[in-house]
C-alpha cells in the first residue's frame, strides 16, 4: 500500500466515538497543557470529535484554535462539541496532515493525538506540523502502542484481539506500535529539541472496565475496523464474534484491569 493510501482503521461508528469523546485535555495531552498559554494560535490535527479541542480552546483564549480532520462528517460533530460548550474561539477544515493547506510558520502550538499511528508516512506528518509551527513553538504528539498494552487476568481470546488488530492496522499503512517510535520519527523529521515522555490509560474501576470492555467489544464486531479485518483476510465474522465475547468477559471478570501506554514528544520548532 503507497505511503500515502493509509486508512483510518477504526472508521467512526459510534464504538469508536464513544471512546473519543471520553478523551481531554487532562487525560489525553497533560503533557502539553503547561505549553499553553493566552492567546496562541493552535492547530489541533486530527480533532476528532473535538472534546480535546475544546479544551484546548479554553486554555488559550482569547487565542484560536484550528481543528482539523479529513472526516467533514467528524468536523460537524466538533463544531457541536465546541457549541454545547460555548467555545467560540475555534474554526474547523478538512485537512490531511501530509500535506496541510497553511502557510508556513502560522501557529504557536500544533498538536496531534492518536494520529500518527494512522499516517501512511508519519515522519513526513511531522514535517508538515513543524512547517506551519512558529519558530520558537511546539509541536505535540501523543500515540498509543498496542503491543505494550497489558490486562489481566488473561482471558482467553484478548491475545487474539491484540495481534489481530496489529495485523490489520498495519495492512492499511497504518503502524499500530507507533508510541514506542514517536522519538524516532520527530529526529527523523529534523527535530533536534525534543522532550520524549509517557503516560497510561488504566481501566479498573467496575464502570471504567464495562465502558472499555463494551466499546471494543462492539467495535470488533461493527466498526469500521471488522469490515476491514474480514475483507482483507484476517479474520471472519465467526471469529471476530468469539474475540468480542472476549471483551465482554473480561470486563465482567471482578479484578479486571487494563493498560493503555501511550509515547509522547513534545518538541521545539
Amino acid at each position: 500500500m503507497p505511503k500515502e493510501t493509509a486508512v483510518y482503521t477504526h472508521g467512526h461508528h459510534e464504538s469508536v466515538l464513544r471512546s473519543h469523546r471520553w478523551r481531554t485535555a487532562a487525560n489525553s495531552a497533560a503533557y502539553l497543557i503547561a505549553a499553553l498559554r493566552p492567546g496562541q494560535a493552535v492547530l489541533d490535527v486530527g480533532c476528532g470529535p473535538g472534546t480535546i479541542t475544546a479544551d484546548i480552546a479554553a486554555l488559550v483564549a482569547p487565542g484560536r484554535v484550528t481543528a482539523v480532520d479529513r472526516s467533514r462528517d467528524v468536523l460537524d460533530r466538533a463544531a457541536e462539541t465546541a457549541a454545547e460548550r460555548g467555545v467560540g474561539n475555534v474554526e474547523f477544515a478538512v485537512a490531511d496532515v501530509h500535506g496541510l493547506d497553511f502557510p508556513d510558520d502560522s501557529f504557536d502550538v500544533v498538536h496531534a493525538h492518536q494520529v500518527l499511528q494512522h499516517t501512511g508516512d508519519p515522519v513526513q506528518a511531522l514535517r508538515e506540523m513543524r512547517r506551519v509551527c512558529r519558530p520558537g513553538g511546539v509541536v505535540a504528539a501523543r500515540d498509543s502502542d498496542y503491543a505494550a498494552m497489558a490486562w489481566y487476568p488473561e482471558v482467553p481470546g484478548m491475545r487474539e484481539w491484540q495481534e489481530l488488530y496489529g495485523r490489520v492496522a498495519r495492512a492499511n499503512g497504518g503502524e499500530p506500535d507507533a508510541g514506542r517510535r514517536l522519538l524516532s520519527w520527530a529526529r527523523q523529521a529534523g527535530f533536534t529539541d525534543v522532550t520524549p515522555t509517557a503516560a497510561a490509560w488504566c481501566f479498573a474501576t467496575p464502570d471504567d472496565r464495562a465502558w472499555w470492555s463494551g466499546l471494543w467489544a462492539d467495535r470488533t464486531t461493527a466498526s469500521d475496523y471488522a469490515k476491514r479485518a474480514v475483507d482483507g483476510g484476517h479474520a471472519d465474522a465467526a471469529r471476530l464474534t468469539a474475540v468480542s465475547e472476549a471483551w465482554r468477559a473480561w470486563g465482567e471478570e471482578p479484578d479486571a484491569w487494563f493498560m493503555v501506554p501511550h509515547g509522547e514528544v513534545l518538541c521545539r520548532a
